[in-house]
């Protein structure tokens, strides 16, 4: 984002005024999240909250918040527990177990908490991002960091290319810089950069997608508009006519 002059504040304002966006349309939201205080899913979950006040409390809108098996094995069961019931009515909190199936609180609630494996911690991630996959219509990616990460590979990189081999709908905003930005110049949406051509693992595996891969109801020039531009409000509108394009 340096490069790109923008700080952290301005990828977490896009994608609140993106998360906004989709809300209000009637969206329900799906997204990893780790629970931590100040992190995306408390902006998430404030959103809706707003949300609501400003239509009305029977509206649909949500979260489902998906808790990777090594994320929700490092927190005490009471933990898991309340914040599935502050959260009722704002966000359903699912808790994965190590292949990625749903867990009900009362087989979580036998689990006693512990410091997950480096195996349990890449196998984990990967097993919620594949049953993410299967609940979802599409994705849209931004941001996401390239070193000092959880997992195999990268884990916007990851959730791409569980997209992109699906071949579900995959929108790459790469305007904001971070793992977004490169997994649009591997696909041929957005010039390299020389000084950032970081080679993190499985970046090659992108290398049998190209800018015709990601099915998303935009054309190839608006999916380069899309992954290039710093403009959220452009990438909103494009990234609209595409669920539009889907839809149809």
């Amino acid at each position: 984002m340096g490069y790109l002059g923008l700080s952290e504040k301005h990828l977490q304002d896009a994608m609140a005024e993106l998360a906004r966006h989709l809300l209000a349309l009637g969206a329900r939201l799906s997204y990893g999240g780790d629970l931590r205080a100040g992190g995306f899913s408390e902006l998430l979950f404030e959103l809706v909250q707003r949300h609501r006040r400003d239509v009305d409390e029977d509206s649909p809108v949500g979260i489902t918040n998906f808790l990777a098996w090594p994320v929700h094995l490092r927190m005490p069961f009471a933990d898991v527990d309340r914040a599935t019931a502050e959260l009722r009515g704002i966000a359903e909190l699912v808790c994965l177990d190590e292949n990625g199936r749903r867990m009900s609180l009362r087989s979580r609630q036998q689990i006693q908490e512990r410091e997950p494996s480096a195996a349990e911690w890449n196998d984990g991630l990967t097993a919620m991002r594949r049953a993410v996959q299967a609940e979802i219509h599409a994705r849209i990616v931004l941001g996401g960091r390239v070193e000092n990460f959880k997992g195999s590979m990268p884990g916007i990189a990851e959730e791409s290319l569980v997209s992109l081999e699906s071949g579900a709908p995959l929108f790459v905003l790469g305007g904001f810089g971070g793992c977004a930005r490169d997994v649009a110049e591997t696909l041929g949406l957005a010039d390299p950069w020389a000084p950032l051509n970081r080679a993190w693992p499985e970046r090659s595996a992108f290398s049998k997608f190209g800018p015709d891969s990601l099915n998303n109801g935009l054309t190839v020039a608006e999916n380069r508009i899309l992954a290039t531009t710093p403009h959220i409000d452009q990438a909103i509108i494009l990234i609209l006519k595409g669920l539009v394009g889907i839809d149809a």
